[in-house]
């Protein structure tokens, strides 16, 4: 499977911090009966990557990847896990496409894109999609670089995801707020799969 046959998968990434290993699986499953598939777990915890093996090894239909992935070491680590793709919030000096696994990498700017296709991207991270222009960006950049494709992450919600995916170098989008802290911490599957069928039906605008 492709990066970009994992991006289509749905029209929205879940962003998803994970605390407690024991979480995971239910995680993953919530957010699977709710039309998400491709999940990326940030490697901001000391249980990510147990997280990211028990998902792998028991959540059908989830397809798991990492983020917040900054070294070429952890790139690897992160395949050795069961990870399927990887999420980068910039560019990783030395590191191109082709690696242990796809890597979808941030960009805020030109330049970085620029320096992005160069290595041989063509699906990036626009992050953090809020603070460098958003949806004015992304129209911004779609001229000059018709051969790059975006997922928008930073300040997407609900509210907004539509507008995003509704330009036409956008393939997907990745956000927290289908699996919220609290409702994580609480064990409350139920609202994060309602909230997971919501993001899944936005769709991608024709």
């Amino acid at each position: 499977m492709t990066l970009q046959d994992i991006l289509k998968l749905a029209p929205v990434v879940p962003v998803l911090i994970i605390e407690e290993e024991a979480h995971a699986v239910p995680l993953a499953k919530a957010l699977v009966a709710g039309g998400l598939y491709a999940l990326e777990v940030t490697l901001r915890t000391p249980v990510a990557l147990d997280s990211i093996r028990r998902i792998a090894g028991e959540v059908e239909g989830a397809v798991v990847g990492a983020g917040t992935i900054t070294t070429a070491s952890a790139r690897q680590s992160v395949a050795d896990a069961g990870a399927k793709f990887g999420v980068s919030p910039g560019l990783i000096e030395g590191e191109g496409f082709d690696g242990p696994v796809p890597l979808l990498p941030g960009i805020a700017t030109a330049t970085e894109l620029m320096w992005g296709l160069r290595a041989g991207y063509t699906h990036f991270k626009l992050f953090p999609a809020n603070i460098v222009g958003g949806v004015g960006a992304l129209k911004a950049f779609a001229s000059p670089f018709p051969q790059a494709t975006f997922c928008p992450t930073g300040g997407v919600s609900l509210d907004n995801a539509a507008d995003y995916l509704a330009q036409p170098n956008v393939i997907c989008v990745g956000g927290s707020w289908v699996a919220p802290m609290d409702a994580v911490r609480a064990g409350d599957w139920g609202r994060i799969t309602e909230l997971a069928r919501a993001a899944s039906q936005l769709g991608k605008a024709a």
